[in-house]
């Protein structure tokens, strides 16, 4: 797996049109706190029991139409949950998987706030909220 900082992530995904860019946070974090734009949604788990998603590798190997070899980059709040969807993704056999770094909302800072160290919004980089 690739770990890549926000911007080269942005970079890559806008200079590989066939990457993939998932966002597999929650439904909740997806909708209504915001996403990268282009980013498209599989939850890795979600509410309401946190469950692990069954079908994660089913629904990517649909979007990758079957190609292993497909460019994937995952996103998700500060980049944790995106290294072990990342790992069954290998696990699986995709072999061109990356990790975007502190994620879309960042890591917390010294008062347990989000967006004010790093990560994809805290960058400028582009997205939107439903």
């Amino acid at each position: 797996m690739k770990h890549l900082l926000p911007r080269e992530a942005y970079d890559f995904v806008q200079s590989t049109p066939d990457a993939l860019f998932i966002d597999c946070r929650s439904d909740a974090e997806y909708f209504f706190v915001g996403h990268a734009l282009g980013a498209m949604h599989v939850a890795w788990y979600d509410a309401p029991d946190w469950d692990l998603n069954p079908e994660f590798v089913t629904d990517v190997k649909k979007l990758a139409g079957h190609s292993m070899d497909r460019p994937i980059v995952l996103i998700c709040r500060s980049g944790k949950r995106s290294v072990e969807a990342a790992e069954a993704l290998e696990q699986a056999g995709f072999n061109n998987v990356s990790n975007v770094l502190h994620g879309f909302e960042g890591d917390l800072n010294a008062e347990r706030q989000r967006g004010k160290l790093n990560g994809w919004r805290h960058d400028g980089l582009p997205w939107e909220q439903f």
